[in-house]
């Protein structure tokens, strides 16, 4: 399958010789990194709050360094790749605010979102994901196989828009014009559908079949190819072929719901909290399984560090783009942070009532301390090896924090329900649980941030302490704007069925359904009233499928990522059926051109490497115009909310709206697929 050509354990050239030294962190990048992280984290904060989700700032940000910095006369795609790394670490840290912090409104425990308090936090938690991920580089960058499909994507963009590559520049802004145009037909104009949706009853059962109209899981699909994808639709089968229809005939839901909306009551109630099971045992075999190799990176970085001290003694130096923050510096801020960590609980733990029982009030901050730091790096692995898998706009959060928050209930509730029985205190633990999962939560979101960013730059010959460095200037700038802007937006719209004043408008408060979940997950499990049953059914779910990976490794060169199977139960179909789709066009492409091997020769290995680098640069582009033009449609919402209003009141027939999103979406799908399997060499 030609798209696996830029797998991590193959050699990578890097387009940037690591023998060449560029400006990197430069007046100019510093500056536009701090100003477009503001941007990106105000416009991602209100569509968290308005809809549950957040558009990867990757390549937009890499986009629009681009076209600023083409305006100075010397600047070079390295200052570009600092802009994106910062500016995704923003984008990335203002998600994990959004999904988890609002329940603490909504919950009553806040009135507003402290302004010191909410960016100690998120910074604590960002660095935690700096310092987990560091180690991490060579385990999935440098050893690993993993994809990274937006960080290969946004190095795709990077070198098509420096002088010396516009070969491929033609097929980057097609496919950024065709997913750009279907994007805006769907949100910004409203003409275009977004999904084909097909459910029928049969009883008090649901059977059908959805798919997302999406170009952007197309591309990510073409990226991680046909393995990947077909896991995470073996996922989808067992969600909605058997449980969905089982716990549907199960459930006492009203006759009257129609079958997709039956269909989606299920996934909400049901299907996402057995996937959040499976994840978390995929979560943690995977990290079993990764033990080895992290083992092997720690004792590689610590030996890295010591030639080089042994080099510089001599003269020599180690190569730029193999230059991490040293592992004694990791060392020292993973300290450092958990002692930030340990003041933390002790003033979080210090508002309840559990100081009148010094022991256990001692023993439990003692716990929670060592907790969180296993959740943290637990939480970086998982998010960091789905975001290799599938990419960053599709890696689940949502269920990556809500495994965090069930984790750190179900210990607190252990602890401190015998002592601490009123309402009041057990809606501080409960408010303490979100507070904890916002901060690993953050940890999660910078960690697979880092990687992908870092993917990039291993690409684009970037050097990787500095990108390292820009993350942690990228999250403490996010952290510092993020109450602010939450601050702003609740006060004028509200959030959830909570106004800061009377006379609101509530048909204009901000949903944050994310947030909404978060809450009532921590008090279902401090009140005793979660299904645990449904976590047991995805564990046991995973164990199969684990079962079956292990077996296929043997006698295969076939594997399922458990991961990817999780991720496949945790989506809606909405999500994973493109991404098959993508899947399948890069494994059509790639046997098209072997059928022609034979007739092409000598000129096969060109032909077919040629059109795998036109692939990848097509679905690259794809990825990149969704991406770019769920920005704009953002800045509409937040700054020119009357011309979006205006634009989308356009009315259309939705059979009509979905032939036309289905047209489009097929006429992309079949000229990556043209592209992809072209024999011309130039």
């Amino acid at each position: 399958m030609k798209v696996q050509k830029q797998t991590s354990t193959e050699k990578i050239t890097p387009y940037i010789s690591p023998s060449k030294s560029l400006p990197e962190i430069t007046v100019k990048s510093f500056i536009l990194s701090v100003l477009l992280t503001l941007v990106m984290s105000a416009a991602n904060a209100y569509l968290g709050l308005k809809v549950g989700i957040t558009v990867a700032a990757t390549i937009p940000a890499a986009v629009m360094s681009m076209a600023i910095l083409k305006l100075f006369r010397h600047s070079n795609i390295l200052e570009n790749n600092i802009v994106q790394t910062t500016v995704s670490a923003g984008e990335g840290l203002a998600a994990a605010a959004v999904f988890t912090l609002p329940a603490l409104i909504m919950m009553g425990f806040w009135q507003s979102f402290p302004f010191f308090f909410f960016m100690g936090l998120l910074v604590l938690g960002g660095l935690l994901g700096v310092v987990f991920s560091i180690p991490l580089r060579r385990v999935f960058l440098v050893e690993g196989g993993l994809k990274f499909p937006e960080g290969i994507a946004a190095a795709e963009v990077l070198k098509a828009g420096d002088g010396a590559s516009q070969a491929g520049l033609k097929d980057l802004l097609m496919g950024s014009f065709l997913s750009a145009a279907l994007k805006f037909g769907q949100s910004g104009l409203g003409i275009f559908g977004e999904s084909i949706n097909y459910w029928r009853r049969v009883g008090d059962a649901v059977f059908g079949f959805g798919s997302g109209i999406a170009g952007i899981l197309v591309g990510a699909g073409y990226i991680v190819g046909i393995q990947v994808a077909v896991s995470i639709i073996l996922g989808s089968l067992v969600a909605w072929g058997i449980c969905a229809p089982i716990y549907a005939s199960m459930g006492g839901y009203s006759a009257e719901l129609e079958p997709f909306a039956l269909a989606m009551q299920v996934w909400k109630d049901k299907l996402r909290i057995i996937g959040v099971g499976c994840m978390v045992t995929g979560g943690v075999w995977t990290t079993l399984t990764l033990i080895g190799s992290m083992k092997e990176a720690i004792v590689s970085s610590y030996a890295v560090l010591k030639k080089t001290k042994l080099d510089k003694k001599l003269g020599i130096l180690a190569l730029r783009t193999e230059q991490d923050i040293p592992m004694n510096y990791v060392g020292i801020g993973i300290i450092l942070v958990a002692v930030a960590l340990g003041f933390f609980l002790h003033h979080l733990f210090g508002q309840t009532g559990l100081m009148q029982y010094p022991a256990l009030y001692w023993t439990t901050i003692a716990v929670m301390l060592v907790v969180c730091l296993i959740l943290g790096f637990l939480a970086a692995v998982i998010s960091a090896y789905i975001a290799g898998l599938i990419g960053s706009s599709n890696s689940p959060l949502s269920g990556i924090a809500i495994m965090v928050i069930l984790s750190i209930s179900l210990v607190l509730s252990a602890m401190v329900s015998s002592v601490l029985g009123s309402g009041v205190a057990m809606l501080a633990m409960a408010a303490i649980t979100v507070l904890l999962g916002a901060l690993i939560s953050g940890t999660a979101t910078i960690s697979l941030d880092n990687l992908q960013d870092l993917k990039a730059g291993q690409i684009v010959g970037a050097t990787p302490w500095k990108q390292q460095i820009m993350l942690i200037v990228g999250l403490i700038v996010s952290g510092f704007c993020m109450g602010p802007i939450l601050n702003v937006l609740f006060e004028a719209y509200g959030i959830g069925d909570v106004f800061p004043r009377g006379g609101m408008d509530p048909s204009q408060a901000l949903a944050a359904p994310k947030a909404a979940l978060m809450a009532g997950l921590a008090r279902s499990v401090f009140d005793l009233s979660l299904d645990w049953t449904l976590m047991s059914v995805g564990a046991g779910i995973a164990i199969v499928f684990i079962a079956i990976d292990v077996v296929l490794k043997k006698t295969t060169t076939w594997s399922i990522p458990i991961l990817a199977v999780a991720v496949g139960i945790y989506m809606p179909l909405e999500i994973t059926v493109p991404i098959l789709i993508g899947g399948l066009i890069a494994h059509l492409s790639g046997r098209q051109i072997k059928k022609q091997k034979k007739a092409l020769g000598a000129r096969y290995e060109a032909v077919e490497q040629k059109a795998s680098q036109r692939g990848l640069l097509t679905a690259s582009g794809i990825v990149a115009g969704e991406a770019l033009i769920g920005i704009l449609i953002a800045v509409l919402i937040v700054f020119f909310p009357s011309v979006r209003d205006t634009i989308s009141s356009i009315s259309i027939d939705p059979t009509i709206k979905t032939i036309l999103g289905l047209g489009l979406f097929l006429f992309l799908c079949h000229y990556l697929l043209r592209v992809a399997s072209s024999t011309k060499e130039k």
